[in-house]
């Protein structure tokens, strides 16, 4: 931990920083804080594809007499499917 940071637990590590705020009320120190700015870049990495409701429920369906996940069975599908193309 950065000594140039101040805290309101005034811990020397993550580990008692968590312990403080266990047992202590952030509203109960509002008047310690300060704003904070802060941009967040977050890249997922997962893609939606929109599928219709009948060909969704389908898939469920197969999906679940698999024990799998429609998604696992989405992907697995996919990749069979482009694997082929390349071929």
């Amino acid at each position: 931990m950065s000594k140039n940071r101040s805290s309101i637990s005034k811990a020397q590590s993550y580990k008692e920083i968590g312990e403080f705020w266990n047992t202590h009320d952030l509203a109960d120190y509002w008047d310690e804080t300060e704003p904070a700015e802060f941009e967040i870049d977050i890249q997922s990495e997962i893609t939606y594809y929109a599928v219709d409701s009948e060909l969704s429920a389908k898939i469920q369906a197969f999906a679940r007499k698999r024990g799998i996940s429609p998604d696992t069975l989405l992907n697995l599908w996919l990749q069979e499917k482009l694997q082929e193309q390349q071929s």
